[in-house]
């Protein structure tokens, strides 16, 4: 084979890795999407059945936004609602995104 062959090999294979790639980006957006309605839906579920459900109180990871302190941020976000590291980022990403 020649040169040009392999090149043409190695594209191929790089676009199928991202197309792939692509495709689970895009399944993981729609499950996250499918379970924030989810908990829109059963928080309004509890607020029709009238029962209280807790929300954690964000203020100080909110102030702590607000400074730019975002590692410190995402420290106060897991100790007040017990997170992994991995969830407590992506919402304090998407904290920092609304704002």
């Amino acid at each position: 084979m020649d040169y040009a062959m392999v090149g043409l090999l190695v594209l191929g294979a790089v676009l199928v890795i991202m197309a792939a790639l692509a495709a689970d980006r895009r399944d993981r957006e729609r499950e996250r999407a499918r379970l924030r309605n989810v908990e829109r839906k059963l928080d309004a579920v509890l607020d029709h059945l009238g029962i209280d459900h807790e929300r954690p109180d964000l203020s100080r990871v909110e102030a702590l936004l607000a400074e730019g302190s975002d590692v410190a941020a995402v420290k106060a976000y897991r100790e007040t609602t017990g997170a992994s590291l991995v969830e407590a980022k992506e919402q304090i990403d998407r904290m920092r995104d609304r704002t």
